[in-house]
């Protein structure tokens, strides 16, 4: 993102955004989770009105446009969210390039970094899905020794 202070800037920028006047057409369900320009919510009206929303929103600044994933499927940062008749279930999304690798432990990486693996409990929202995951790194960790 560059300097220290862009993050500080794009804080402020996108709190300025969630307070438009368009917030008044979209009536948000729950507190929507936001990370810097990232943003996630479900809306139950017709398809048609979230994309009116989004096209104005698009106006607010000219090097700012928002692109939105509509479905019952998407992505939002790591999580993989599912909407199946109203019952939101929550995967781990892996990034289509992304390699089966895990960071040496002897290697020189912030401690933090070994401990993403927890995320795995934490993004589960079903025994299911947590016990696929489980074994998709069990696997990984095979294949890397």
């Amino acid at each position: 993102m560059g300097s220290p202070f862009t993050l500080t800037l794009a804080n402020i920028f996108m709190w300025k955004w969630e307070k438009m006047p368009f917030e008044r057409l979209i009536t948000f369900s729950y507190d929507h989770p936001r990370y810097i320009d990232d943003i996630f919510f479900t809306f139950n009206e017709p398809k048609a009105k979230i994309v009116a929303v989004i096209k104005k929103a698009n106006d607010f600044h000219p090097n700012i446009k928002l692109e939105a994933t509509i479905g019952s499927c998407v992505s939002f940062l790591d999580l993989l969210i599912n909407n199946k008749n109203g019952i939101l279930s929550i995967f781990v999304h892996y990034k289509p390039a992304a390699e089966p690798c895990v960071v040496p432990f002897i290697s020189d990486h912030p401690r933090h970094v070994f401990s993403n693996i927890i995320r795995v409990v934490r993004y589960s929202s079903i025994l299911g899905i947590f016990e696929k995951e489980r074994r998709s790194i069990q696997l990984m960790l095979l294949y890397n020794g």
